[in-house]
């Protein structure tokens, strides 16, 4: 494992060069634990975006830690202001407004996902207790798979309010589905709406009855420049392609990071700026189409409290169906670890 941390600091203060104005220094301090790729992939798109004042790298591997937040330190000067600090010392978590956890364990020759599936989730049940001593209002968005048992996992062990542990969960498979559909369509991906729901996984649903473009519901969309009609065959490729990407990207490059480090960024930042934007993010549904006591994602509203209002989204029969599934899925996999 490398619960992705280390020593240090290296924090400098930065601006970009030119402007009349500079923008307003941004408030937040975002902790993310975890200094490997995903979670310093995260740490340079929080910083890009100029979400935080601070960002804090936490990890138990001093050496690399360190290395990561020089890293990104070195480049302040490239974006907005903030101060970067890399640390083995929990307690540099403290006072975070929001504490993003990448770390996990790593899979050893002869394991199995559900061997490493324990092993990650008796890491959460460690490691939440010690974050919420130091950072007691913090709002946790949890990023290491299998995200929603461990979102689960962590809302259980930390004692915190539902809102404040939500999980990245469909958030990325989502922006996956847009892209598919977008590519398929001839549109930009940003006129796309479209979600998925479910769990992040083999179970995950596609909500194509209340996917639009530009307002007009996906499925009454005519084809554009003489493309392929989305049939039911070109429908179930597009969703088979959501859920089995991440394997062709491991295969060939060994993990995801650019996109879920984006992803991740994005709901920090619907978080510090209070934006109440709709996200599917993993949090616990309760009186939902059926579903009680599990964490998976559903549109919700995410805002500075955290996971918020969760949407009516307008479902057929069979999305009802299949969201349920998904659900007893989570259900029978939490059960397994004692959840």
């Amino acid at each position: 494992m490398t619960h992705e941390a280390g020593e240090g600091s290296g924090g400098l203060d930065g601006f970009v060069d030119g402007g009349s104005t500079p923008p307003p220094r941004p408030t937040a301090k975002v902790a993310v634990v975890g200094a490997g790729s995903v979670g310093a992939t995260l740490a340079y798109a929080v910083l890009m975006r100029g979400a935080a004042r601070e960002v804090v790298l936490y990890d138990i591997d001093r050496a690399k830690v360190r290395a990561q937040a020089l890293d990104l330190a070195h480049g302040i000067q490239f974006m907005p202001m903030a101060h970067v600090v890399g640390s083995d010392d929990i307690a540099a978590c403290a006072g975070a407004d929001v504490v993003v956890v990448t770390a996990g364990a790593k899979m050893k020759p002869g394991q199995t996902r559900l061997d490493l599936a324990a092993q990650t989730i008796g890491l959460t049940r460690t490691l939440m207790p010690q974050l919420v001593e130091v950072a007691p209002d913090a709002v946790y968005v949890m990023v290491t798979n299998p995200v929603d048992v461990v979102t689960y996992a962590a809302l259980r062990c930390s004692g915190l309010p539902r809102e404040k542990v939500l999980g990245t969960g469909t958030v990325l498979d989502s922006s996956r589905f847009r892209y598919l559909i977008a590519q398929h369509v001839g549109v930009a991906v940003q006129n796309v709406h479209a979600y998925i729901a479910g769990e992040h996984g083999d179970t995950a649903v596609p909500l194509w009855s209340s996917a639009t473009i530009g307002g007009v519901p996906l499925l009454d969309v005519p084809p554009l420049d003489g493309r392929e009609r989305l049939t039911p065959e070109v429908r179930d490729a597009i969703a088979h392609e959501v859920v089995h990407s991440a394997y062709e990207i491991i295969a060939g490059k060994g993990a995801t990071n650019y996109a879920i480090g984006l992803a991740s960024s994005r709901v920090v930042e619907a978080v510090v700026n209070d934006e109440r934007r709709v996200m599917p993010v993993s949090s616990l549904v309760s009186g939902y189409r059926g579903i009680d006591d599990m964490c998976l994602s559903v549109p919700t509203m995410v805002s500075h409290a955290g996971a918020g209002t969760l949407l009516p989204t307008p479902m057929t029969d069979d999305e009802v169906a299949a969201l349920r599934h998904s659900a007893d899925t989570l259900h029978d996999l939490a059960r397994r670890f004692d959840l």
